[in-house]
């Protein structure tokens, strides 16, 4: 092997001098500018020695040397030598020359430079420094809603923060949130973009400093098993990835979306303390149920999980002696819904008599955390009124499903616990594959007391639906389609048409069609009007109300358990019940109090109303108003309903 000559080896060291960056070539340029200036002055004390009368107003070598100075920093400088010698020109030709390139290569640099930062602001790599903000791993359809919740919830905070990681470019994310969240009031929102599960990513969003830790899945819910399996494998790595690098002394709040039910109590195994999985298909499809159980329920829970209106919260005070059944009245904002004891045990409705413990924390459904306050004295009387010996018969119903995606199956199965035995659920769908038909030949076998049966028609064409007669059913269900080109647009576009499909059907309709429920999926928040309008009884939009979710679990942990309970047949739920199940007369003059009273007398607690004339008027909520002052008086009719917490719908 040859040895490298002196000049390649200098050549070497010289490319992996500037190879170092900004700092080798502003050095660089240093060392040439004093270079020059050493070289110039000897030129000029040269020519002084042979022409010391060449340049009779500059006096000194010293002073030569500032003009030389100001010559290499300024060209213009040269009009100096103007009375001077022709030698003395030469070296401030020379200077000025040298200069020209100096300053041009300075300009070059600092471009250089000032294009590499922004190159590195924009993929978003530089450290993030902050303190107690929440972090949003990975980037959805959700991501946006989040922020939504969040902006809501942060407005009585000061200098809120949200941080985005995400493998996204840090560009995209961020031109996306300044189109669809143009003003987050007080909430300040970063993005970075690089590996979630990347310990060194996760230290430059500073994890082990935030609140809470938001991990989103990496697929959606209507995309293939394979896919969701991978999204739950990368999302364990991330929770992973968050426990190696955190802070043993800080204790996170970490809410993960999980698609399969092993990989969740893998995930909650971790770390149980720090870590609650949500599952969103599971809470869309039990709030689909309910919502068919109860007209106006989508509109409660569309505000109870939101930070845009009441919120559940957990508060801790001085109860003395009262039991659970009185605290009710000793709030001025909020109505109490559970006790949690010291030991983590949570009462959602337990019974009037219960007894509150000092070290007991209440659930209380209120506007906000700042106007919860308890009274020694109560703020309200109510009368002792007794509701009549009278409940809501159950009969065999008869469903309508119209589509089919992920959600189905847990509908049918949610349904087996609440109807009789012999209800039957019809599903209408658009060619199914053998898949579906396997799967609902299986649903038929584990759930005997459902009649299930199949329709293999497509619902868009009207000569269908007429055929089906849907409104001879007690609800229809409207689900989003799935598939490999579904997307919330064209999913959406096919709901509303077929509830026009179906208002057209109706208006033609006689029998039964004004006691038939009809329940719809959006996905988009953005056709919430639009839904609205084609005439839809109820319906929830399924990414807002999972972000709803993620966003309120990821400020307070607890509140997973309490919708864990109301969205469970076996505990309580949020019903609206009749006004008939309450009162013998009407028109009945009641204030919020005598309803609370008059509830808490069925072992219910009365969280608010829906009047009947009001529930086509969105301005107005469609009637519903949840934790109403305790004076306030209302004259209720017949087919108003309580808004109430049951242990069942009768």
């Amino acid at each position: 092997m040859s040895r490298a000559t002196f000049r390649q080896v200098l050549r070497y060291r010289f490319d992996s001098f500037m190879a170092r960056g900004g700092s080798s070539i502003f050095l660089s340029l240093v060392l040439f500018f004093l270079g020059s200036l050493a070289v110039i002055a000897g030129l000029r004390a040269l020519t002084l020695l042979l022409d010391p009368d060449g340049a009779e107003h500059i006096d000194g070598f010293l002073a030569h040397l500032y003009v030389i100075f100001l010559q290499l920093t300024d060209p213009g400088n040269m009009s100096v030598e103007i009375a001077s010698s022709p030698w003395y020109k030469v070296s401030a030709v020379v200077a000025g020359l040298i200069g020209v390139i100096i300053l041009s290569m300075l300009i070059a640099f600092i471009t250089t430079a000032l294009d590499q930062k922004l190159n590195q602001l924009k993929k978003g790599h530089s450290k993030v420094i902050e303190q107690d903000h929440t972090l949003i791993l990975g980037w959805s359809d959700r991501v946006l809603e989040i922020l939504r919740e969040l902006v809501l919830a942060n407005e009585s905070e000061d200098d809120p923060c949200a941080v985005i990681l995400s493998e996204q470019d840090k560009e995209m994310m961020d031109d996306y949130l300044a189109v669809h969240l143009p003003d987050p009031a007080n909430t300040r929102i970063v993005t970075r973009s690089g590996s979630v599960s990347s310990l060194v990513n996760l230290e430059i969003v500073s994890m082990t400093a935030s609140k809470s830790v938001i991990v989103l899945a990496y697929c959606s819910d209507a995309d293939s098993d394979a896919e969701k399996a991978a999204s739950d494998a990368r999302v364990i790595k991330t929770i992973l990835g968050l426990m190696a690098s955190k802070d043993p002394e800080h204790e996170l709040n970490i809410v993960a979306e999980l698609f399969d039910e092993l990989n969740r109590d893998i995930a909650q195994r971790i770390s149980p303390d720090e870590v609650t999985t949500v599952h969103g298909l599971d809470v869309l499809a039990k709030i689909l149920v309910q919502t068919s159980r109860s007209i106006g329920l989508s509109v409660v829970y569309n505000e109870v999980m939101s930070f845009d209106g009441c919120e559940l919260y957990f508060f801790s005070d001085e109860w003395g002696e009262l039991p659970f059944g009185r605290l009710q009245y000793h709030f001025p904002d909020g109505v109490p819904m559970g006790i949690r004891r010291a030991d983590g045990e949570l009462l959602i409705n337990p019974p009037a008599a219960t007894p509150m413990r000092p070290d007991d924390d209440v659930l209380i459904l209120a506007e906000d955390d700042s106007t919860i306050e308890f009274r020694k004295q109560p703020v309200a009387q109510a009368r002792d009124l007794v509701p009549p010996q009278r409940k809501l018969e159950q009969r065999v119903e008869h469903e309508l499903i119209l589509g089919w995606n992920p959600k189905a199956p847990i509908i049918l199965r949610e349904y087996s616990d609440y109807v009789l035995a012999d209800s039957t659920i019809n599903v209408m769908i658009r060619e199914p594959s053998e898949e579906i038909r396997r799967e609902l030949k299986a649903l038929e076998e584990e759930l005997p007391d459902l009649v299930i049966a199949l329709i293999d028609q497509d619902p868009m064409k009207a000569e269908n639906l007429i055929e089906a007669q849907p409104f001879m059913y007690d609800n229809i269900i409207i689900l989003s389609q799935s598939g490999e080109h579904a997307n919330s647009e064209t999913t959406d576009s096919e709901t509303i048409i077929l509830l026009l499909l179906l208002r057209s059907i109706s208006e033609k309709t006689t029998r039964r069609a004004a006691s038939t429920k009809l329940i719809g999926e959006v996905m988009d928040s953005e056709n919430q009007e639009l839904v609205a309008r084609a005439g839809v009884n109820d319906f929830i939009i399924s990414n807002k109300l999972v972000s709803m979710l993620l966003a309120q679990v990821s400020e307070e942990a607890d509140i997973k358990r309490v919708y864990d309970d109301l969205f469970s047949e076996e505990g309580s739920e949020i019903y609206l019940k009749p006004a008939s199940l309450y009162f013998d007369a009407f028109p009945a003059e009641v204030t919020f109090a005598d309803l609370m009273a008059i509830a808490q007398n069925r072992e219910e607690i009365c969280i608010g109303i829906k009047l009947k004339e009001r529930e086509r008027d969105s301005e107005q909520n469609y009637g519903v108003k949840l934790i109403p002052e305790k004076n306030t008086s209302y004259v209720l009719g017949e087919e108003d309903c309580l808004i109430v917490l049951a242990e069942d719908e009768t």
